[in-house]
């Protein structure tokens, strides 16, 4: 599971061992940074029990150990709306 942008995730010690205790984790987005296969940079926000955010992170993890608790919400196709003709009428100046 590669996460995204507004997932939040439980991170363990399957994760990383840097996570004795666990954490709940929000996706802000996964950085491009150079890693070993099956690792990856995540930047995102320590959620408390209450989901609100605490901690602003970057995190190293195991691709495999994360457990994604709620994914982010289905993107909402975009509406193009046809503009209105601009009405140019002289202007009197002086």
């Amino acid at each position: 599971m590669l996460p995204r942008s507004g997932d939040v995730l439980h991170v363990t010690r399957a994760a990383s061992v840097q996570f004795f205790r666990p954490i709940t984790f929000r996706v802000i987005r996964v950085l491009d940074w150079p890693t070993y296969d099956g690792w990856l940079w995540l930047d995102g926000y320590e959620l408390n029990a209450a989901g609100d955010a605490v901690n602003r992170r970057s995190i190293y993890v195991q691709r495999e150990g994360l457990r994604q608790l709620r994914a982010a919400p289905e993107q909402r196709s975009h509406t193009v709306r046809p503009r209105r003709p601009v009405v140019r009428t002289p202007v009197r100046v002086g």
